[in-house]
């Protein structure tokens, strides 16, 4: 083979492989903007949840003014005393869930716990961050957004409404920040040995494993923690993350 032609296989194979690079990377590029697309039209649902609720409580507030003015026109105070008290009770179950103080946080929770509520699934939470942290608020939002959407996800598989939960602990453990999430499931989920934490089905096609994915790499930047533990009926996730 003389320079020439070799010079000429080696110019094609450059381009062939640059060829292969270019349509590689535009193929991830429709991937993730096809994943986004899915992602921001599943946040407008959950934001629509709670606007809808808070708009309806609106619509009815000055019909609420004028029947407690009729009771108070006629002297009627207990009766107005207890329209108050189910009035209270009915602006509880649509003031926000979670107030830890994060606003990234708080917004992400509230929209999300807001929607598993809306789908029946009962849900025990108790939050509390501390004022400053060393993970970002959008890598925080990332690991809650999608340990939730996974916990959703299992509860809406379960054919027993009355059996679905999720119960979501946050708070500080030990020096960390410590995230707790458990939902009810009627998956075994198969255990994974592709992380030192013991994780489980990372490999579950769709957006399953890519948010599981997203949550390795989250807990891995900040050298964290993480352990999935899976019980008949029950899955769980903790997070440890420096403070």
């Amino acid at each position: 083979m003389n320079i020439f032609r070799f010079a000429a296989l080696a110019a094609g194979i450059l381009l062939l492989a640059g060829l292969l690079f270019w349509l590689t990377r535009r193929l991830l590029e429709h991937r993730t903007l096809s994943w986004q697309n899915r992602l921001l039209d599943q946040n407008v649902e959950e934001i629509r949840s709670i606007y809808a609720r808070m708009r309806g409580w609106r619509h009815d507030y000055h019909s609420h003014l004028q029947t407690l003015k009729a009771y108070l026109a006629e002297g009627k105070l207990s009766e107005a005393q207890g329209y108050l008290d189910r009035l209270e009770a009915d602006l509880d179950e649509i003031r926000p869930m979670v107030e830890s103080g994060n606003v990234s946080l708080d917004a992400i929770l509230n929209a999300k716990l807001t929607l598993a509520l809306s789908r029946d699934i009962r849900i025990n939470q108790r939050v509390e961050v501390p004022n400053r942290l060393t993970v970002s608020d959008t890598d925080l939002c990332v690991v809650m957004g999608n340990l939730l959407d996974n916990a959703m996800e299992a509860c809406e598989k379960m054919d027993d409404a009355a059996g679905r939960f999720i119960r979501l602990y946050i708070g500080v453990l030990k020096g960390q920040l410590y995230i707790s999430v458990m939902n009810a499931t009627a998956e075994t989920v198969r255990r994974t040995p592709e992380n030192g934490s013991g994780g489980y089905s990372s490999e579950k096609k769709g957006n399953h494993g890519h948010g599981l994915k997203r949550i390795d790499r989250v807990v891995a930047k900040y050298g964290g923690y993480l352990n999935r533990k899976n019980e008949p009926g029950v899955f769980v996730t903790e997070v440890l993350l420096p403070l």
